[in-house]
């Protein structure tokens, strides 16, 4: 097992996934797996590539939300065989660019030394790219298929229903690698006898005997085709459910910052530092076609009561991603974890006051039922915007009185890179509960700046005092050989205009300004130098990765269709109208 030591706990089960894997029957050949992908769906062999394309199963049902609800196998079937004719394709547009690549490190005007280590990264990432040509077709939105479809999302009826959807599309994406390994010819390494142990292949031969013997006959185009990916961007421009999670609430509440003092707003929350919001109500896309064929008038003004009911009568009731079971998740996930050769990437949804043993439980079943990896969020171990529908009476806002802790001896902190103009810049963000509390930025790789080893991500921001009572802030992290190293003195490396402009950012950040609010701050300094303006945008975008996904970007407009719908997702700017994204 592999446990992540930040964000949420997230375990990968490496017996199955190299026992299950399609590429390690090719591992003395240089396929065998040793990481995954960041977000865990794709086991990957050294110089291999991530690719990933994800299926709208919600558009496959035919009279959505009826009793005459269909899916349409034979067209998922279509459109599969040619999405993984698209990803095989993208592999070859690939390999051009990587030969455009070799051609300009070629004319590049450095020395051979130089281009040397660039030059044979890329011919290895060219190699293996062409032996296996991994492709990573998935679906999304399985939560919303299974409530039109009539369906309770974690009920075995459920499960049964989606194993033989991820069947289908295991046969449909391995019957067109095979089909295109007859026309274009197989992956370079092919072996049917190295595969004839492999449970993944020994479960499409019982399934499709038919497949089998072409895959024999022909050879198969793509080492490995299948993956889940979470889909969080993908799902918002399909306003769907994300992979194969139920829908997170089908009906939830938002909130935006409003003037107190505005007699025309309404005010229904006010937080710990005074500032006033207003409350509005959220619909799930799909829920609203819900409401829509059922003859139910989609309103804004509906009382809590009303909302309840509702979401009792639909197909989503007692399917949300806290209401469903736990353990039949882990199950449903097992059994469609046999019909994919990657890997999934899914979270299981617990309450705040679970218990360490329910989650070693789970694990310990995820493991049972042939999951490739499991991760756990617990409720309100991330601070978001989402809040649960509850009636609570609207605080009146009260005098803000500032107060700021001491500052703790240690704290932890984030290292994070950026360019300002041509020259290499580190952050370093010390955090408290999570949250950005102050910030510390200098050059890289300067005799009189700062210089931080690359693989250096995270370690702590010390607060130090010397013989004669000067103070100092020092970072300090754990080197490779497990030892403790020390910068000392990370704000005697600025430029005192720098400082002077970090400092006023950090005390932001301690008087607990939201950390979108102290966006907008940083944004809107208009600075002389532009060498100045640089580094802000800089530390804008260093500050961006903390932001809580679905966090609204008041006032902004989407370029594209214009809207006021912009949240931000994994620091990116996204449309949840139409689907742009900007990332900064």
């Amino acid at each position: 097992m592999c446990i992540r030591d930040r964000a949420e706990p997230g375990v990968l089960f490496w017996d199955t996934i190299t026992r299950e894997s399609v590429p390690d029957c090719y591992a003395d050949l240089g396929f065998r797996t040793i990481s995954t992908n960041p977000c865990g769906e794709i086991p990957l062999c050294p110089y291999d590539s991530c690719r990933l394309l994800a299926i709208n199963l919600y558009s496959y049902v035919r009279d959505p939300f009826t009793p005459e609800a269909s899916f349409d196998f034979d067209l998922f079937a279509t459109h599969v065989a040619k999405a993984q004719r698209i990803m095989d394709d993208i592999i070859d547009l690939e390999m051009e660019k990587i030969d455009r690549i070799l051609e300009k490190i070629e004319s590049d005007p450095e020395i051979e030394e130089v281009k040397c280590a660039e030059r044979n990264l890329w011919h290895k990432i060219k190699t293996k790219t062409g032996k296996g040509r991994r492709t990573g077709v998935g679906t999304t939105a399985e939560g919303d298929m299974l409530a039109a479809l009539g369906y309770r999302y974690g009920t075995p009826e459920a499960t049964d229903f989606s194993e033989s959807v991820h069947r289908a599309l295991a046969i449909a994406a391995y019957g067109s690698s095979v089909d295109m390994a007859a026309e274009r010819g197989a992956f370079e390494v092919f072996d049917a006898e190295r595969e004839k142990n492999n449970p993944f292949i020994n479960r499409l031969r019982e399934a499709s005997p038919e497949l089998y013997e072409r895959m024999l006959a022909h050879g198969r185009r793509n080492i490995a085709c299948l993956t889940i990916a979470p889909t969080g961007t993908t799902s918002l421009m399909t306003r769907t459910t994300s992979g194969i999670e139920p829908v997170f609430m089908p009906v939830y509440k938002r909130r935006r910052k409003v003037n107190a003092n505005d007699v025309e707003v309404r005010v229904d929350f006010v937080d710990d530092s005074g500032d006033a919001f207003e409350e509005y109500v959220v619909y799930h896309p799909k829920f609203i076609d819900w409401m829509r064929i059922k003859g139910i008038e989609v309103r804004s003004d509906y009382s809590q009561e009303e909302l309840n009911d509702l979401v009792a009568r639909s197909p989503y009731a007692g399917a949300t991603s806290n209401d469903i079971d736990w353990l039949e998740k882990v199950k449903m996930q097992g059994r469609i974890q046999r019909w994919v050769d990657h890997s999934i990437s899914v979270t299981i949804n617990l309450p705040s006051d679970v218990s360490e043993d329910l989650v070693n439980r789970l694990y310990l079943e995820a493991w049972h039922a042939g999951c490739k990896g499991c991760t756990v969020y617990r409720d309100g171990s991330r601070s978001g915007v989402l809040i649960a529908m509850e009636n609570k009476p609207a605080e009146k806002p009260a005098a803000q009185v500032a107060h700021v802790g001491k500052r703790p001896i240690e704290l932890e902190a984030d290292v994070v890179r950026f360019q300002n103009n041509k020259e290499k810049w580190i952050a370093f963000i010390g955090l408290r509960d999570g949250k950005p509390y102050e910030i510390f930025t200098g050059l890289t790789d300067d005799e009189d700046g700062i210089f931080c080893p690359k693989s250096v991500s995270h370690g702590k921001i010390i607060k130090a005092v010397d013989a004669e009572g000067n103070k100092r802030y020092d970072f300090q992290f754990i080197n490779k050989r497990g030892y403790k190293t020390t910068i000392e003195g990370l704000s005697e490396k600025f430029n005192p205009e720098y400082w002077n402009y970090a400092k006023l950012i950090s005390g932001v950040l301690r008087y607990g300004m939201p950390v979108d609010q102290v966006l907008k701050l940083v944004g809107s300094l208009e600075l002389d130098s532009q060498s100045i303006n640089t580094w802000k945008m800089g530390v804008e975008r260093a500050l961006k990765k903390y932001l809580p996904n679905g966090t609204q970007a008041s006032g902004q407009k989407c370029p594209k269709c214009g809207q006021e719908t912009l949240v931000y997702q994994e620091g990116c700017l996204i449309c949840t109208s139409c689907g742009t994204s900007k990332c900064g």
